[in-house]
Protein backbone atom coordinates (compact mmCIF):
# COMPACT_ATOMS: atom_id res chain seq x y z
CA UNK A 1 0.00 0.00 0.00
CA UNK A 2 1.17 3.27 -0.82
CA UNK A 3 0.65 6.55 1.63
CA UNK A 4 1.12 10.11 1.21
CA UNK A 5 2.36 13.00 3.44
CA UNK A 6 -0.02 15.55 3.47
CA UNK A 7 2.97 18.00 2.12
CA UNK A 8 2.86 16.02 -0.82
CA UNK A 9 -0.35 16.73 -1.81
CA UNK A 10 -1.18 20.01 -3.38
CA UNK A 11 -4.63 21.68 -3.71
CA UNK A 12 -4.93 23.79 -7.15
CA UNK A 13 -6.92 26.96 -6.42
CA UNK A 14 -10.50 27.10 -6.13
CA UNK A 15 -10.69 23.16 -5.98
CA UNK A 16 -10.97 20.89 -3.40
CA UNK A 17 -9.95 17.55 -1.65
CA UNK A 18 -11.93 14.48 -0.15
CA UNK A 19 -10.23 12.55 2.24
CA UNK A 20 -12.75 9.58 3.24
CA UNK A 21 -12.56 7.20 6.12
CA UNK A 22 -10.35 10.24 8.75
CA UNK A 23 -10.91 9.25 12.18
CA UNK A 24 -10.96 12.06 14.47
CA UNK A 25 -7.69 11.54 16.10
CA UNK A 26 -6.39 11.53 12.24
CA UNK A 27 -8.44 14.81 11.21
CA UNK A 28 -6.41 15.94 14.66
CA UNK A 29 -3.25 14.89 13.25
CA UNK A 30 -3.74 16.13 10.06
CA UNK A 31 -4.73 19.98 11.27
CA UNK A 32 -1.46 19.56 13.48
CA UNK A 33 0.54 18.55 10.59
CA UNK A 34 -0.96 21.41 8.11
CA UNK A 35 -0.41 24.07 10.60
CA UNK A 36 -1.66 27.61 11.37
CA UNK A 37 -0.19 29.53 8.41
CA UNK A 38 -1.86 28.44 5.68
CA UNK A 39 -3.71 29.21 2.76
CA UNK A 40 -6.45 26.23 2.80
CA UNK A 41 -9.82 25.48 4.49
CA UNK A 42 -10.72 22.03 6.14
CA UNK A 43 -14.16 21.22 6.76
CA UNK A 44 -15.02 17.70 8.97
CA UNK A 45 -18.06 15.63 9.10
CA UNK A 46 -18.55 12.35 10.08
CA UNK A 47 -15.02 10.78 8.51
CA UNK A 48 -14.90 12.60 5.35
CA UNK A 49 -12.36 15.28 5.39
CA UNK A 50 -12.23 18.32 2.95
CA UNK A 51 -9.56 20.75 2.20
CA UNK A 52 -10.07 23.75 0.06
CA UNK A 53 -7.61 26.30 -1.67
CA UNK A 54 -9.61 29.12 -2.14
CA UNK A 55 -9.09 31.94 -4.85
CA UNK A 56 -8.31 35.35 -4.48
CA UNK A 57 -11.49 36.55 -5.23
CA UNK A 58 -12.84 34.43 -2.99
CA UNK A 59 -10.44 35.89 -0.25
CA UNK A 60 -11.19 39.75 -1.26
CA UNK A 61 -15.33 38.68 -0.49
CA UNK A 62 -14.24 37.08 2.70
CA UNK A 63 -11.92 40.42 3.82
CA UNK A 64 -14.10 42.85 2.08
CA UNK A 65 -17.48 41.31 4.23
CA UNK A 66 -15.70 40.97 6.98
CA UNK A 67 -14.65 44.18 7.61
CA UNK A 68 -17.98 45.57 6.22
CA UNK A 69 -19.42 43.35 9.72
CA UNK A 70 -17.04 45.12 11.93
CA UNK A 71 -17.43 48.72 10.70
CA UNK A 72 -21.26 48.02 10.94
CA UNK A 73 -20.67 47.16 14.83
CA UNK A 74 -18.64 49.70 15.20
CA UNK A 75 -20.86 51.79 14.02
CA UNK A 76 -24.11 50.96 15.84
CA UNK A 77 -21.72 50.81 18.70
CA UNK A 78 -22.13 46.86 19.38
CA UNK A 79 -19.44 45.10 21.10
CA UNK A 80 -17.77 41.72 19.10
CA UNK A 81 -14.87 39.75 19.09
CA UNK A 82 -12.90 38.63 15.58
CA UNK A 83 -11.66 35.40 15.30
CA UNK A 84 -11.45 34.77 11.26
CA UNK A 85 -11.05 31.70 9.90
CA UNK A 86 -10.39 29.54 13.34
CA UNK A 87 -10.86 25.88 13.61
CA UNK A 88 -14.08 24.85 15.25
CA UNK A 89 -14.67 21.25 16.17
CA UNK A 90 -16.65 18.83 18.32
CA UNK A 91 -15.80 15.32 18.97
CA UNK A 92 -18.70 14.21 20.24
CA UNK A 93 -20.73 15.47 17.03
CA UNK A 94 -17.60 14.51 14.91
CA UNK A 95 -18.05 17.89 13.31
CA UNK A 96 -14.98 20.92 12.76
CA UNK A 97 -14.70 23.46 10.29
CA UNK A 98 -13.23 26.63 9.43
CA UNK A 99 -15.57 29.32 8.29
CA UNK A 100 -14.20 32.23 6.31
CA UNK A 101 -14.91 34.59 8.77
CA UNK A 102 -16.45 34.13 12.25
CA UNK A 103 -17.70 36.67 14.74
CA UNK A 104 -18.73 36.59 18.49
CA UNK A 105 -21.77 39.56 19.22
CA UNK A 106 -24.58 37.80 22.01
CA UNK A 107 -21.78 36.11 23.58
CA UNK A 108 -19.08 38.07 23.28
CA UNK A 109 -18.97 38.92 26.76
CA UNK A 110 -18.64 35.33 27.91
CA UNK A 111 -15.41 34.93 25.39
CA UNK A 112 -14.17 38.06 25.85
CA UNK A 113 -10.24 37.74 25.89
CA UNK A 114 -10.16 33.89 25.52
CA UNK A 115 -7.48 32.46 23.32
CA UNK A 116 -8.72 28.71 23.74
CA UNK A 117 -12.03 27.33 23.32
CA UNK A 118 -13.96 23.66 23.81
CA UNK A 119 -17.19 23.73 22.35
CA UNK A 120 -18.25 21.67 25.12
CA UNK A 121 -18.15 24.58 27.73
CA UNK A 122 -17.70 27.55 25.54
CA UNK A 123 -20.30 28.60 23.26
CA UNK A 124 -20.02 28.73 19.27
CA UNK A 125 -19.14 31.75 17.43
CA UNK A 126 -22.73 34.05 17.01
CA UNK A 127 -21.90 34.43 12.98
CA UNK A 128 -19.98 32.67 10.39
CA UNK A 129 -19.22 33.83 6.90
CA UNK A 130 -19.36 31.91 4.23
CA UNK A 131 -18.24 32.46 0.68
CA UNK A 132 -19.28 29.98 -1.80
CA UNK A 133 -16.63 31.04 -4.93
CA UNK A 134 -14.73 27.86 -3.88
CA UNK A 135 -15.65 24.75 -5.31
CA UNK A 136 -16.47 22.51 -1.91
CA UNK A 137 -17.76 19.40 -1.60
CA UNK A 138 -19.11 18.80 1.58
CA UNK A 139 -22.50 20.80 2.84
CA UNK A 140 -21.43 22.47 5.30
CA UNK A 141 -24.73 23.31 6.95
CA UNK A 142 -25.16 19.95 8.88
CA UNK A 143 -21.68 20.33 10.68
CA UNK A 144 -22.31 24.33 11.58
CA UNK A 145 -25.31 22.84 12.91
CA UNK A 146 -24.20 20.21 15.25
CA UNK A 147 -21.72 23.00 16.59
CA UNK A 148 -24.53 25.14 17.56
CA UNK A 149 -23.95 28.53 15.31
CA UNK A 150 -26.83 30.05 15.28
CA UNK A 151 -26.47 32.37 12.16
CA UNK A 152 -24.51 31.83 8.66
CA UNK A 153 -24.31 34.70 5.87
CA UNK A 154 -23.22 33.06 2.93
CA UNK A 155 -22.04 35.29 -0.41
CA UNK A 156 -22.98 33.81 -3.83
CA UNK A 157 -21.84 35.70 -7.58
CA UNK A 158 -23.17 39.09 -5.90
CA UNK A 159 -26.01 37.46 -3.56
CA UNK A 160 -25.97 37.38 0.43
CA UNK A 161 -28.42 35.08 1.76
CA UNK A 162 -28.74 34.87 5.52
CA UNK A 163 -29.94 31.46 7.18
CA UNK A 164 -30.59 31.26 10.87
CA UNK A 165 -30.66 27.33 12.97
CA UNK A 166 -33.83 26.38 13.78
CA UNK A 167 -33.67 23.28 15.47
CA UNK A 168 -31.08 21.35 13.95
CA UNK A 169 -31.49 22.84 10.64
CA UNK A 170 -30.94 26.52 9.01
CA UNK A 171 -33.69 28.15 7.30
CA UNK A 172 -33.46 31.12 4.76
CA UNK A 173 -34.23 34.77 6.50
CA UNK A 174 -34.81 38.20 5.51
CA UNK A 175 -33.68 39.62 8.54
CA UNK A 176 -30.30 39.37 10.53
CA UNK A 177 -30.35 38.30 14.23
CA UNK A 178 -27.06 39.86 14.70
CA UNK A 179 -28.37 43.26 12.95
CA UNK A 180 -31.99 43.02 12.49
CA UNK A 181 -32.11 46.69 11.76
CA UNK A 182 -30.39 46.72 8.67
CA UNK A 183 -30.89 45.22 5.42
CA UNK A 184 -28.06 42.97 4.78
CA UNK A 185 -28.67 41.52 1.95
CA UNK A 186 -28.36 44.74 -0.18
CA UNK A 187 -24.49 44.72 1.50
CA UNK A 188 -22.96 42.85 -1.95
CA UNK A 189 -24.98 45.98 -4.12
CA UNK A 190 -22.79 48.60 -2.02
CA UNK A 191 -19.83 46.38 -2.22
CA UNK A 192 -19.32 46.68 -5.85
CA UNK A 193 -20.83 50.13 -6.30
CA UNK A 194 -17.29 51.04 -4.15
CA UNK A 195 -15.22 48.17 -4.89
CA UNK A 196 -13.21 50.21 -7.97
CA UNK A 197 -12.97 52.95 -5.54
CA UNK A 198 -10.69 51.31 -2.70
CA UNK A 199 -10.86 49.98 0.46
CA UNK A 200 -11.22 53.21 2.59
CA UNK A 201 -14.25 54.66 0.33
CA UNK A 202 -15.66 50.78 0.87
CA UNK A 203 -15.28 51.24 4.29
CA UNK A 204 -16.83 54.60 4.42
CA UNK A 205 -19.19 54.34 2.32
CA UNK A 206 -20.78 51.26 4.91
CA UNK A 207 -20.39 53.15 7.83
CA UNK A 208 -22.41 55.71 5.85
CA UNK A 209 -25.05 53.45 4.93
CA UNK A 210 -25.22 52.35 8.13
CA UNK A 211 -26.05 55.83 9.92
CA UNK A 212 -28.77 56.09 6.85
CA UNK A 213 -30.38 52.91 7.86
CA UNK A 214 -30.65 53.63 11.02
CA UNK A 215 -31.42 57.30 10.70
CA UNK A 216 -34.17 55.73 8.29
CA UNK A 217 -35.70 53.33 11.33
CA UNK A 218 -35.80 56.03 13.98
CA UNK A 219 -37.80 58.43 11.45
Amino acid sequence: MVTLELRQIEVPLGKSLVLRDVSWAEFEAILAELGNHRSTRIAYDNGFLEIMAPLPEHEYFKETLGDAVKDMAEELTIEFASYGSATWRRKAKQAGIEPDNCFYFQNETLVRGKLDFDLDRDPPPDLALEIDLTSKSLDRFPIYARLGIPEIWCYDSGVLTIHLLEGDRYGASEQSQVFPTLDIRALPQLIESQRSAGRLALRRAVRNWVKEQSQSAQS
